[in-house]
């Protein structure tokens, strides 16, 4: 199979979503790589390395486009990369389809096999894919928070660690997954008093086992919820439904009983955001006001630290990469349940049930999709 990288063009963005060494093992698998010039620069990697790998490296995306049989990127396709996708072409990246109908008509339109990387499961149905983002995307969210806190920045002025005689930030973390799970390790490393929300009793268990008091666990009844909110200094969204929109968990009208200044960092924004004031931001704009609070919404926040999320990236795409390349993507869906669940557009057809209730489209299963 020919496997095609092109750079990146989202604002900011500055993953890659093919390491050289990603490049190499394809290659050895007997595939052929071609990676667009300067793909890898904002994580590091130059031309010479993808050349050393054994990949082709070209000048444009529009060539890669063209010749590629499988496209593997970081981030969903911008409007100028959709027109070049193309039937019977595979598509390997995220996507986040159901706050964006107008990626999802095009990816439709365009008859390409998409297979989304947040919605791969494995064996016990968890994110393989979408894992070693959040994991960045949590531990990054208390940093961004406090930045967002510094007065300079409209916020309220506040340490998230505090200082002798001046008591920590408080800190909500909504959502006790991957991403809450980082966040609120973070946090409470900086010293802040931290406080996590799930509706799962089960899962606040394991993290009171887990992390033996390191920060604090709530049940997310929506007046305990409310009650934190006020409270709160710092509120951080974690909250995922794969595939599907985020729900919205704080309105507007709450904003009004939180204390002036105070930040919210929407980590699912990728997914439509789970406050309902949120709207997606760049690294170079990344913070806005609603109603005297501080909203941070960045929609690309690994790629922050490129670096460190290409590498991450890479060791989870890697093994599904080589599967879909060495045993063809129809076999290697048929082979595998978890991969088959990525597939989220194929044939002119939306295959993924989550976004088709998002944005009302009609879905057919993805079994059928392939089979025909």
């Amino acid at each position: 199979m020919l496997i095609g990288c092109p750079k990146e063009i989202k604002p900011q963005e500055f993953r890659v979503g093919l390491t050289p060494a990603a490049a190499a093992e394809a290659i050895a698998h007997g595939h052929a790589v071609i990676v667009e010039s300067a793909a890898g620069e904002g994580s590091g990697f130059t031309d010479d390395a993808y050349r050393a790998a054994g990949a082709e490296v070209v000048s444009t995306a529009e060539e890669v486009f063209a010749r590629a049989e499988m496209v593997v990127k970081v981030k969903e396709p911008q409007a100028v990369e959709r027109k070049q996708l193309r039937e019977g072409q595979v598509l390997f990246t995220y996507l986040h389809l159901a706050p964006d109908p107008a990626q999802t008509h095009d990816l439709i339109e365009s008859g390409v096999t998409a297979i989304a990387y947040e919605t791969v499961t494995d064996r016990d149905g968890r994110l393989p894919l979408l894992a070693p983002m959040s994991e960045v995307a949590g531990k990054l969210a208390p940093q961004v928070g406090a930045w967002t806190l510094q007065k300079a920045n409209g916020g309220r002025g506040v340490l998230m660690g505090g200082v002798p005689g001046v008591g920590p930030a408080k800190v909500v973390v909504i959502g006790g997954g991957v991403v809450g799970t980082q966040a609120a390790r973070v946090a409470s490393g900086m010293g802040a008093d931290v406080t996590v929300l799930d509706m799962s009793l089960p899962r606040l268990r394991q993290l009171d086992d887990m992390f033996r008091g390191e920060f604090n666990t709530s049940y997310s009844s929506q007046a305990r919820t409310a009650e934190l909110v006020a409270e709160a200094d710092m509120v951080i969204g974690a909250v995922l439904i794969p595939g599907a929109a985020a729900p919205k968990l704080i309105s507007r009208a709450q904003l009004s009983e939180m204390k002036p200044g105070a930040a919210l960092v929407d980590v699912a924004i990728d997914q439509g955001g789970c406050f309902e004031t949120s709207h997606a931001t760049t690294h170079q704009d990344p913070i806005y006001e609603v109603d005297g609070i501080m909203h941070y919404c960045v929609a690309n926040m690994p790629g922050a630290v490129a670096r460190t999320s290409t590498l991450a990236l890479g060791n989870a795409t890697l093994p599904y990469m080589l599967r879909l390349a060495d045993q063809g993507w129809r076999g290697a869906l048929e082979m595998d349940e978890g991969l088959m669940a990525g597939l989220n557009v194929h044939a002119g057809k939306l295959t993924n049930y989550a976004v088709g209730r998002a944005l009302e489209i009609d879905v057919v299963s993805p079994t059928l999709a392939i089979r025909g």
